[in-house]
């Protein structure tokens, strides 16, 4: 065969998602035009320093995919963590996605997701060693 496995260099990224995104597409076809746009939003203290955020991202088949949710320890358990992820959702829905993914570990926040109408949809054991991680989903429209 003769091909040969090299690192990425500049460029070699962005091809390998469109050329799977065409891929895609032709099986699939796209909901919207384009390929991904991302929802971010943070929170930030009297200071200007960011105490909580989430970083999100909506694929060409309006699904949201929860990157990351995080709030400060110190900001914890005062309801910023709901707050951020009502947002996220009703910008998502209110640019036609109807559902939502996420994964969390058993020492982050499944609870949390299970509250707020996110079901486990998997598990994945040992994954760290001696820990679960979860993979969870929720319907945006009912």
């Amino acid at each position: 065969m003769g091909h040969k496995i090299t690192d990425c260099a500049d460029g070699d990224i962005d091809a390998i998602y469109s050329g799977l995104t065409e891929s895609n597409c032709r099986k699939v076809p796209e909901l919207r035009n384009g390929r991904y746009y991302e929802i971010n939003k943070k929170i930030a203290d009297e200071s200007g320093k960011v105490i909580a955020g989430c970083v999100a991202e909506v694929n060409q088949w309006n699904a949201l995919h929860i990157d990351a949710l995080w709030v400060s320890e110190d900001y914890q358990r005062r309801g910023l963590g709901s707050r951020l992820l009502k947002e996220v959702e009703c910008a998502a829905a209110e640019n036609g996605c109807t559902l939502v993914h996420l994964s969390t570990f058993d020492f982050q926040a499944k609870d949390f997701y299970i509250k707020h109408g996110f079901e486990v949809f998997g598990t994945l054991e040992n994954c760290p060693e001696g820990h679960c991680r979860y993979y969870l989903k929720k319907n945006l429209k009912g």
